[in-house]
């Protein structure tokens, strides 16, 4: 493994993402024996990935994007490369995900791209890919112990940050003093929910520590289930009725907290605005901040994350041993590095929705500014994509 990367680094191929020196760790190689058969599902493939890719994306439920944006972007890339494909859905369940990769690989496909539900599934199917020596991209989540091929994902350490560095923007324009922070973090399963919860942190630890801010009620939401945030929530406002501000970890649990606060405020609760995160950009989120009821959230161009992770598929598909962009990530689970692709995602508030979501296409004006949020897109100067 070693001898590997200082032939790559000396190829100018990788710069590492970390300072930490190179452990020991699981090198490449053949998992040997074919693991299908240890798969037992009744999943199918329409074959139309047949000498093409595959791809496995997780649930419709925990982003809006896993159903829309990203479907859409990957067939577009992989349909103007003239590739076949197949994309499919697991919807949260980690033996339909299985089987899936099972039958897509039974029909021929030479590249697999996974989004795992979480990294036991997740390294079940690159384990079984690894034996029929078709190459593995995680999409967007690391699997950890996985061995994957290659990694395309943002850089989630920087979401997080700039998740918190929102909620302190908008604490500090409400001149809200030693306010009550609550986290409402990712589910436990996803390395991405880890690393997000990790760049927010590195932003508010240091205020709690230092007694500017209040470390409230802090817990995961299992699978990203957002009825299951919402409960979370409401149970985190009983205990601290005074919380000021929430750091939600995407739109969809932001906007679960936001429902709860809402009901409060039809019940009677004293109103108090209460700044709210998220992340994806999603229609749901964005006018939230339209609103005013959420003050940031974090666009991840689909676009962009999917062009990326095509071009590698792609490729692999031709018999090439692409080199990511240089960048290289570590499993902390084996040591083991994964050569990556990490992209820069964008801070999106109410003032810079238009350049950021708007004019990249991202989100469509009719979509966004619908009878109930038109005045606000018009306060913002929010208009068709020219």
């Amino acid at each position: 493994m070693r001898k590997a990367l200082i032939a790559l680094a000396a190829a100018g191929l990788m710069t590492s993402v970390t300072l930490t020196a190179c452990d020991s760790g699981s090198d490449d190689g053949d998992t040997g024996g074919d693991k299908g058969s240890e798969i037992t599902s009744t999943a199918t493939s329409s074959g139309k990935g047949r000498n093409g890719v595959g791809v496995i994306l997780p649930d419709s439920e925990s982003s809006a994007r896993w159903a829309t944006d990203d479907p859409k972007a990957l067939n577009a890339a992989f349909a103007k490369a003239n590739v076949p494909h197949e994309i499919q859905n697991a919807e949260g369940n980690t033996e339909a995900f299985k089987g899936i990769a099972k039958a897509m690989l039974d029909s021929g496909v030479k590249v697999l791209m996974i989004v795992n539900l979480d990294s036991e599934s997740g390294k079940a199917v690159i384990d079984l890919a690894r034996s029929r020596k078709v190459p593995v991209i995680d999409y967007d989540r690391l699997t950890l112990n996985g061995n994957a091929d290659y990694y395309v994902s943002f850089n989630n350490e920087t979401v997080g940050k700039q998740q918190a560095e929102g909620l302190v923007k908008c604490l500090q324009d409400k001149g809200i003093e030693k306010p009550v922070i609550a986290e409402l973090n990712g589910s436990p399963t996803d390395n991405n929910a880890t690393l997000f919860k990790r760049g927010y942190d590195s932003i508010l630890q240091p205020k709690y520590d230092n007694g500017d801010y209040v470390k409230g009620p802090d817990q995961s939401v299992p699978q990203w289930d957002n009825t299951e945030g919402g409960k979370i929530f409401t149970q985190m406002v009983e205990q601290w009725p005074d919380i000021d501000g929430v750091l939600a970890a995407n739109d969809g649990l932001g906007n679960a907290a936001i429902e709860v606060l809402r009901d409060r405020k039809r019940n009677g609760a004293k109103a108090k605005g209460v700044p709210v995160t998220g992340q994806d950009a999603t229609v749901q989120g964005l006018q939230n901040i339209l609103l005013g009821d959420q003050c940031v959230t974090v666009f991840k161009s689909a676009t962009e994350e999917a062009d990326q992770a095509a071009k590698l598929a792609i490729s692999l598909v031709t018999g090439k041993k692409p080199a990511a962009d240089g960048k290289i990530v570590k499993d902390p689970e084996t040591g083991r590095y994964v050569p990556s692709v990490l992209l820069t995602p964008k801070s999106v508030t109410a003032k810079n929705m238009m350049a950021t979501v708007v004019e990249s296409g991202a989100v469509r004006y009719e979509d966004l500014c619908t009878d109930k949020y038109k005045a606000a897109c018009d306060k913002y100067k929010i208009t068709p994509k020219k």
